[in-house]
């Protein structure tokens, strides 16, 4: 919810400006710049996709950046040798004794 809520007002912001000004005050002549000729709403509506691209990309590489460094603080890597053998003995797969013995193998 908070995410959604910070995404809606940052694309707000970044698209009143475009609505300040009506056509007789942005047009510049003939050909495709002018807001009655050409493009028409193609354009506009073609910057907000590209817009709301570069941003959920920013925050999708923020979000996986941050997931990963609070995989890899939390102690062992997941996909360690170590970490799935305290996996296994967490799980009661294996016991006390295997559990050392299998350590004192990968520490060597």
């Amino acid at each position: 919810m908070k995410k959604t809520t910070i995404l809606l007002s940052v694309l707000l912001l970044t698209t009143t400006g475009a609505h300040a000004y009506g056509p007789e005050d942005c047009y510049m002549g003939p050909g495709m710049m002018g807001w009655g000729h050409g493009m028409g709403w193609f354009m506009p509506v073609l910057m907000m996709a590209f817009l709301v691209l570069v941003i959920v990309g920013i925050v999708a590489i923020i979000h996986r950046a941050l997931s990963r460094s609070a995989r890899v603080k939390g102690g062992e890597h997941e996909d360690s040798a170590l970490g799935i053998l305290q996996r296994r003995y967490a799980r009661g797969e294996i016991d006390k004794d295997e559990f050392e013995e299998k350590k004192k193998i990968l520490e060597q």
